[in-house]
């Protein structure tokens, strides 16, 4: 927390954004005023309510310096490997549920966290994804309805900024982009799902700064394969059957459970730059498609999208870590600018355990060699998984000492490696039946 220092006008602000982002890291089962205040040792809450809503400091300034911070060690840590591996600056949005109407950005939209609508709020993200090191949120901006924002009076309830303007999810992600390009930070891909993909606004940016880009779009988009022949995607799909040989199979990367294998297939179009890259599931068969530019001077291949199109995955796992570890979806503010600053710092708690993870990763990961054969037997020692950022928050929140808390540290890590090793082999015999099914 030391980088942070010149963002806060006086040292009090800073000491306390300290202490909340520790206590983010902390295992408590709900994150609000009174439970942080309660863990970092507060007498009242007043010190961190006042930290999100009225001390003065600069949440836009901590942000480049989480930005940086990120970037630059999970940069490190794939120095370190010997393999830089791609990088990914991959767009998505989370929301939290919110009662009531006076929340800044309130709205019934379909909330992805609730699966159904419902009354919340939604923020867009975009992350930092460094192929084979660590991934973590580097950018945010909260959606703000239109409604809100033509409401003079609801503006002020809100405390809204005067120059903000109404923006698209789309139009957000291109903030986002611009901010993180203009800080010197190189993406060799922009991902994201079809809500970014069928911005067609988005696309042109990114093709204008030669920003190659692997964007999920839906079926019924169109695209034109040749001269005069515009069609969807689904009827692309049809001229690809499941036995053509253009299809191969290939991993779009490693998950939480080991490799995630589908079955490929790409198109050419009419332009020299642009390609569909098709997605099938080799058990449902479902299908899914990517809309991909690659500017002049830059290397294409069907393994080097396919390897771009999976790392739109971490973002995921960053929120679903970001909630469950940090509390980044328990902001219980309802201004603006308490709620971005509220993220800032679960980003920063996030930032610091991805970072450390990414590090460590060489020297903590003992694992045996993952199966090669359905029938393989389990090796006499699994090893242990590197630490995780979850692991390295607890770490961090609360250091353990020598005795039992550092045995049952090794002992989660070692059954969880032995469950990974078992689910390899229990997909690969997936894969294999599938294949002979196919």
């Amino acid at each position: 927390m030391g980088l942070l220092r010149p963002c806060f006008s006086r040292v009090e602000p800073w000491l306390q954004a300290g202490k909340y982002a520790a206590a983010l890291m902390s295992q408590i089962p709900r994150r609000n005023g009174w439970t942080l205040a309660e863990q970092a040792g507060d007498r009242a809450p007043d010190r961190m309510q006042r930290l999100l809503s009225r001390a003065v400091w600069d949440a836009g300034a901590v942000i480049k310096v989480v930005r940086r911070f990120a970037v630059a060690g999970l940069d490190q840590a794939a120095r370190l490997r010997g393999r830089c591996g791609l990088a990914v600056g991959a767009l998505d949005e989370t929301s939290q549920v919110k009662q009531g109407s006076c929340t800044a950005g309130v709205k019934r939209h379909y909330l992805g966290c609730a699966g159904k609508v419902a009354n919340g709020i939604t923020t867009v993200h975009l992350a930092y994804a460094r192929e084979g090191t660590g991934h973590a949120l580097i950018a945010a901006r909260q959606w703000i309805p239109r409604e809100q924002l033509d409401d003079p009076a609801r503006r002020k309830l809100m405390q809204l900024p005067p120059d903000l303007a109404f923006r698209t999810k789309g139009q957000l992600a291109i903030d986002l982009i611009s901010e993180v390009l203009a800080d010197g930070v190189r993406l060799d891909f922009a991902c994201g799902d079809e809500v970014y993909g069928s911005c067609t606004q988005l696309r042109e940016y990114l093709e204008a700064r030669g920003q190659a880009y692997v964007l999920r779009v839906p079926s019924n988009f169109y695209l034109t394969l040749a001269p005069g022949i515009r069609i969807t995607c689904k009827d692309a799909a049809t001229r690809l059957p499941s036995g053509d040989r253009r299809w191969e199979v290939r991993s779009a990367g490693h998950g939480s459970k080991g490799a995630r294998w589908y079955a490929w297939a790409w198109l050419a179009t009419a332009s020299p730059r642009h390609y569909l890259l098709i997605r099938r599931h080799l058990a449902s068969g479902e299908l899914a498609f990517h809309y991909c530019f690659v500017p002049v001077g830059q290397p294409v291949s069907l393994s080097r999208l396919i390897r771009a199109a999976g790392l739109r995955w971490p973002v995921e796992e960053d929120f679903r870590t970001g909630k469950g570890c940090f509390g980044l979806d328990e902001s219980q503010v309802r201004l603006y600018t308490a709620i971005a600053r509220h993220t800032v710092l679960a980003m920063a708690a996030l930032a610091i355990c991805a970072v450390t993870a990414a590090l460590l990763r060489r020297r903590t990961d003992t694992r045996a060699p993952a199966p090669v054969r359905p029938d393989q037997p389990p090796p006499a020692a699994t090893g242990l998984i590197p630490l995780t950022v979850p692991e390295i928050g607890r770490l961090l929140a609360y250091p353990p000492p020598p005795g039992a808390a550092g045995h049952w540290l090794t002992w989660r890590r070692r059954h969880q490696a032995l469950a990974a090793w078992y689910h390899q082999r229990t997909r690969l015999s997936r894969n294999v039946i599938s294949s002979q099914v196919k």
